[in-house]
């Protein structure tokens, strides 16, 4: 069976929404500390792991319009992906993620200002690949190490997927105040069903 496509949503669509008499639930799958930087007022924070390892439970947890929220958009799509094969309706993507949305002049609530996972990823890649290269002058078989890198950023562009991105994100600078667990997930989007209701 063929996975649903995805819904977008643009910025100026969200604030439509979020204006009109059936608000969506913003569901933002960032880690915990990128949502402390900076998310969309009134969304929620439920990590990409903890959206995919327990996408049942939360699947049949959502009532309503849903619209899942990243940085640039490739982690709402996974989290899209894993709630609708478990049967979760009325899923959109924000497209373009807060990114989008605040280039766009949207309101953001702002904390303590962290790197977004995307850029972390792109340092550790780069910072991997520019040492092995150097690092071949004197070992050459350190070259490896760059190819290897090269060919698991081709795959997650591939697969739209990111295994150092996961990885990373579970680190402690990435885990902010409190780490979210599933029993907090639950708690979080049954309270955002009754403020809706």
């Amino acid at each position: 069976m063929n996975p649903r496509p995805t819904a977008l949503i643009t910025p100026a669509e969200l604030t439509d929404r979020l204006a009109g008499d059936t608000t969506p639930t913003l569901v933002d799958v960032r880690t915990p500390a990128e949502y402390e930087t900076a998310h969309i007022p009134g969304s929620i924070n439920i990590p990409l792991p903890v959206v995919t390892e327990h996408a049942t439970v939360l699947a049949a947890e959502l009532d309503g319009p849903v619209v899942l929220v990243c940085q640039a958009g490739t982690r709402a799509r996974t989290a899209h992906t894993a709630l609708a094969a478990a049967g979760a309706q009325q899923l959109s993507v924000l497209d373009g993620g807060v990114a989008a949305h605040t280039a766009t002049g949207q309101p953001v609530r702002r904390g303590r200002a962290r790197w977004a996972l995307e850029r972390q990823v792109r340092l550790v890649a780069g910072g991997l690949v520019a040492t092995s290269i150097l690092a071949s002058l004197r070992f050459p078989k350190a070259r490896f190490l760059a190819g290897g890198i090269g060919a698991g950023l081709a795959t997650a562009a591939i697969t739209d997927t990111c295994a150092m991105g996961a990885a990373l994100s579970r680190l402690p600078y990435n885990r902010g105040g409190r780490a979210v667990t599933l029993p907090d997930a639950v708690q979080v989007l049954r309270a955002s069903g009754s403020a809706a209701s």
